[in-house]
């Protein structure tokens, strides 16, 4: 086929093609959908971490056992009114490497501005060796009414509680974890 043939050819067959695209696009489109929109984030956060060693429960200075350890972080993505107002869902993962030969409970106490405790959560803890750490795992989905109570948290206390301990007492309690916010936003008029 000569080249001017093909040319004659191509291009209506194209403006053809284009009309019916974009005929297709725009015919089933209804704008008043706009207004439904929903943007839904999704967040990740670290939230806690920390190295306990063993002989941190326990005091040589008085010779006796420290059975509970406790730490607060504040949690400061929850304070801001539009996040409160827009969160639908919380995932808690803790990752704990316990190479201490001991069970521990953990308990998370979420907990306001005024003091007052609106979430609590815990789980415990499998005793590992030095020579063979133990990885336990914890994940809590937080959702519907209780949604509203951690919202009103601006902090959490961890507290690590051990059955005994003495100074002989080795190994290493790590803990890493994060949060997966999940949200909602929509235009508010």
């Amino acid at each position: 086929m000569p080249h001017s043939m093909k040319t004659k050819f191509l291009k209506p067959l194209a403006v053809v093609f284009v009309c019916l695209v974009l005929t297709a696009c725009v015919k089933d489109t209804d704008f008043d959908q706009a207004d439904d929109i929903a943007l839904t984030p999704i967040v990740e956060l670290d939230l806690i971490y920390f190295n306990i060693e063993a002989g941190e429960f326990y005091d040589e200075n008085s010779d006796t056992p420290i059975l509970t350890l406790s730490d607060t972080t504040e949690i400061r993505f929850l304070d801001d009114s539009g996040i409160q107002e827009s969160l639908r869902r919380a995932d808690f993962y803790f990752r704990f490497t316990n190479s201490i030969p001991r069970n521990f409970e953990v308990d998370f106490q979420f907990i306001s501005e005024q003091n007052d405790t609106t979430y609590i959560t815990g789980t415990n803890v499998i005793e590992g060796t030095l020579e063979n750490p133990v990885i336990t795992e914890f994940e809590q989905v937080v959702e519907g009414d209780d949604i509203l109570q951690l919202t009103m948290a601006d902090r959490v206390v961890v507290s690590v509680t051990i059955p005994d301990s003495d100074p002989t007492l080795e190994g290493i309690l790590n803990l890493k974890s994060k949060t997966t916010y999940y949200l909602e936003v929509r235009d508010r008029e």
